[in-house]
């Protein structure tokens, strides 16, 4: 079965997590994928958080799936010929390098056309145009610039960053949407094009409900929001909401059965307004469905701390999962906090793809993360990571046509 990006040639300068989240992303599309490396050195992520001596660390393996690695020193002459023979062959040029990199290396945009005038040329950048576009951004402070923790937490606890790596592997994600449409586009016009993902625009973009909140604020309170119900005033901003949804209808995280001793016994329970009726049914409260106190939204707003207590009392009598059985059938809106653990065990997972065992030759099998985007007609198989230069003589002979001799020259040289 042909890969829906079967053909593509995508040159891979990026590095850490932002870029190589993308590069894979179209490489388990079927993309060629030819990661460009320092010899010698490489991603800086094959040696961080290592947890196997002698091996690369799983930070690098979970990102760099399905890619070939050539080294190649771009300060070389010689390497500089052969990265602008890679420009002319490729598709898609996919860079995270701090601002100016590549016109340093004398791969300018206008180099870039010259040698390849449908050469697609996509960037990972911490912020757009404006005072901060030359700032270095970490995952974090993406986070915090694009607003997502300011309005993350309890509003009397600090501002939190989220375990998903909204900035990095968010941004990634966009940018792989860019690529895409740009190679479409290019298809009815002949043309290559710059594409820009900065992290605070994309971080943002996953913040929309927040910065619609801002606005509903200029127009009285935000009713859905708990604080609203315990007659606590909104400030300027959008607040931090503690575990409420963000949909409009009424949510907490209640203790399950066992929470004394499990972290992770808890379950995120919904009231919403079509099911309410089942709900009063399921936690022994059926006066609450005709009682005009309880009876309609409106009323619940101002006692959502009341009913979800009465509504712990009756998840803490069941696990996570049993809540799962009994209110799915119902349509009430319920999920279990599951760990880390418990995805990485859970057998359906593995049967859809979503979580995979790779066998790697330095450090054996391990988990991670399949593609998350299924296409009936483009089945995904996830190989492993690739080794420092492993595709070098490779890509060299395959993808640039250099005989026998030309690679024994360009070794010689320094360049690879």
């Amino acid at each position: 079965m042909s890969k829906a990006l079967d053909g593509l040639k995508i040159l891979d300068f990026t590095h850490v997590q932002s870029g190589p989240t993308c590069t894979q992303l179209l490489a388990w599309m079927g993309a060629d994928v030819i990661k460009v490396e320092r010899p010698g050195v490489g991603d800086a992520t094959r040696k961080q958080l290592v947890d196997v001596e002698g091996a690369d660390s799983l930070y690098f393996t979970m990102l760099n799936h399905n890619k070939r690695s050539l080294t190649l020193n771009s300060k070389n002459e010689t390497g500089k010929k052969v990265l602008e023979r890679l420009v002319k062959e490729c598709d898609v040029l996919v860079e995270n390098f701090a601002p100016g990199a590549l016109d340093r290396m004398g791969f300018s945009w206008e180099r870039i056309q010259e040698l390849n005038p449908r050469m697609i040329m996509a960037s990972v950048k911490g912020f757009g145009p404006g005072p901060y576009e030359d700032c270095k951004v970490y995952e974090n402070v993406a986070q915090c610039a694009g607003g997502s923790a300011s309005t993350t937490g309890f509003r009397d606890g600090p501002p939190l960053v989220t375990g998903a790596q909204i900035g990095d592997s968010g941004t990634g994600l966009h940018l792989a949407l860019g690529i895409t449409a740009a190679l479409l586009q290019r298809e009815k016009t002949g043309r290559g094009q710059k594409v820009l993902a900065p992290m605070q625009d994309s971080v943002l973009n996953l913040c929309r409900v927040k910065l619609r909140d801002q606005q509903r604020l200029q127009h009285g309170p935000l009713k859905e929001y708990t604080q609203d119900g315990e007659g606590v005033e909104f400030g300027e901003a959008t607040p931090r909401a503690g575990n409420d949804s963000g949909g409009g209808q009424p949510g907490k995280i209640l203790k399950c059965k066992g929470w004394e001793t499990d972290p992770n016994a808890y379950t995120y329970f919904i009231t919403q307004a079509a099911v309410w009726q089942k709900i009063c049914d399921v936690i022994d409260k059926p006066e609450w469905k005709e009682d005009p106190e309880y009876a309609t939204p409106p009323a619940r707003l101002t006692k959502l701390n009341g009913i979800f207590g009465e509504i712990e009392k009756w998840t803490m009598t069941k696990t996570k999962y049993e809540v799962m059985d009994i209110c799915n059938p119902l349509d009430i809106p319920v999920g279990p906090i599951l760990s880390m653990k418990e995805i990485a065990e859970e057998p359906s997972l593995r049967e859809t793809g979503t979580i995979v065992e790779v066998d790697h030759p330095e450090r054996g099998k391990y988990l991670t993360v399949g593609c998350p985007i299924k296409l009936s007609d483009s089945e995904v198989e996830v190989t492993r990571s690739p080794l420092l230069g492993e595709h070098t003589d490779e890509i060299l002979a395959d993808v640039l046509g250099y005989s026998a001799d030309e690679i024994a020259e360009i070794h010689e040289s320094g360049a690879v």
